[in-house]
C-alpha cells in the first residue's frame, strides 16, 4: 500500500476529511496545505483509518473540534456587536479584531490585562 492511500479509511472520515479541507480552503490556507491538516485531524481525532479489523480500532476523541469551537467563540466574543451582526456582514466599516487596540479590550471585555493577547511585535505591559 503506497503512502498517502486512503483506501483503508470508511467513507464518514474521507467526508469528515473533505470537509475540513474545505474549511481551511475558505479561510485562504492553500489546497495542498489544506488536504494535510485535514487528514492531520481526522488522524488525529479516530486514530487513522478504520475501516479492517475487529471493533475497528478506538474510540474517537473530538479534541479538535472542541478546540477549534472554543477559539472560534472566543474570538467572536471580542468583536463588537455590529461586526457580529448578519446585517453588518460584508461592510468594511465594521470593526474587525484586528484593528481593536488593547484600550478597547481593557473597556468592552471582562477579560484581565495579563490575560490579554500580547501585542504584534512586543510584550504586553
Amino acid at each position: 500500500m503506497p503512502r498517502g492511500d486512503k483506501s483503508k479509511y470508511t467513507d464518514r472520515q474521507k467526508r469528515k476529511a473533505q470537509h475540513i479541507e474545505e474549511g481551511y480552503e475558505q479561510r485562504g490556507v492553500p489546497e495542498k496545505e489544506a488536504e494535510r491538516r485535514a487528514w492531520a485531524t481526522v488522524n488525529k481525532e479516530e486514530g487513522g483509518g478504520n475501516k479492517s479489523g475487529s471493533g475497528r480500532g478506538v474510540p474517537d476523541t473530538k479534541v479538535s473540534s472542541r478546540k477549534g469551537g472554543r477559539l472560534g467563540g472566543r474570538v467572536s466574543a471580542r468583536r463588537p456587536a455590529a461586526a457580529r451582526s448578519r446585517s453588518a456582514k460584508g461592510r468594511g466599516d465594521a470593526q474587525m479584531p484586528s484593528d481593536l487596540t488593547a484600550d478597547f479590550f481593557l473597556q468592552n471585555n471582562p477579560m484581565q490585562r495579563h490575560e490579554l493577547p500580547a501585542p504584534r511585535g512586543g510584550r504586553a505591559s
